[in-house]
């Protein structure tokens, strides 16, 4: 008997976040759930994944909060005594130019986008006895600039290198690390941004493929790297962008 495999994506009320999980349970996977405000939004998640036939864990955290973070790592060891995938997903940020950037903007957004891939990695690694697959999510910010997109550039850029890091450090526990980089993307997340008319224009009408990028492009790459196929795939990040970032 096969033992049940069990996922954690971050942020997965909405979104990119809850095409993961429900990927994840379509390929087999319980599903650790996390969110930090929209319960609503997060119990939608749960119900999809267990109209798949799988068990689904809903954790409240935010996960820029180390000891939060770990606390949710604690109730899936008691629940599931296992972790096989962590999708570092869940993401915020600042939009402001450089010279109305505050200390607090700086912390929020590397705390909930950095950090939170540095010590969640660490959790899932000490459960991950047989192995496992830990994914970032990073967008073309993090390597070229975008109007009032510093925090999270930085950030951005934070997590590729983690990635890296992360990589070769645990490849012995045989665990495989890397990072899927998105073009703009027309998600909940894009209604913040000021110029997201131009983004999306943009992405329209600059994408040599022909078409904006989806989430599904995104979690097929995602998959694809959490796939046994990947395995040789190592501290990568993988750009899903239709060859935007080529002809920037």
């Amino acid at each position: 008997m096969t033992e049940q495999k069990v996922a954690l994506v971050t942020g997965s009320s909405r979104g990119l976040g809850k095409a993961m999980a429900i990927a994840l349970a379509e390929e087999g996977y319980d599903i650790v759930v996390n969110y930090a405000r929209s319960k609503t939004a997060a119990l939608d998640t749960v119900k999809e994944v267990e109209a798949r036939g799988r068990k689904a864990l809903l954790v409240r955290a935010n996960v820029g909060d180390v000891e939060k973070l770990r606390g949710m790592f604690e109730t899936i060891k008691e629940e599931f005594g296992r972790l096989d995938v962590f999708v570092s997903n869940a993401a915020s940020g600042v939009l402001r130019p450089v010279m109305e950037l505050e200390e607090s903007h700086w912390d929020w957004t590397m705390n909930i986008n950095a950090k939170a891939m540095l010590f969640g990695a660490q959790e899932a690694a000490k459960l991950m006895d047989k192995g496992g697959k830990i994914i970032g999510i990073s967008s073309l910010g993090s390597i070229r600039y975008l109007e009032n997109y510093t925090t999270i550039g930085v950030s951005k850029a934070a997590v590729e290198s983690i990635t890296r890091y992360l990589a070769v450090e645990l490849a012995p526990k045989n665990i495989a690390v890397n990072t899927v980089s998105g073009g703009a993307l027309d998600t909940e997340a894009l209604k913040h941004f000021p110029n997201r008319e131009e983004l999306l224009g943009d992405a329209r009408d600059n994408t040599p493929a022909g078409r904006m990028v989806e989430i599904d492009d995104m979690v097929k790459t995602a998959m694809f790297l959490i796939s046994d196929h990947a395995d040789m795939i190592r501290g990568q990040t993988i750009i899903v962008d239709g060859g935007r970032s080529i002809v920037m």
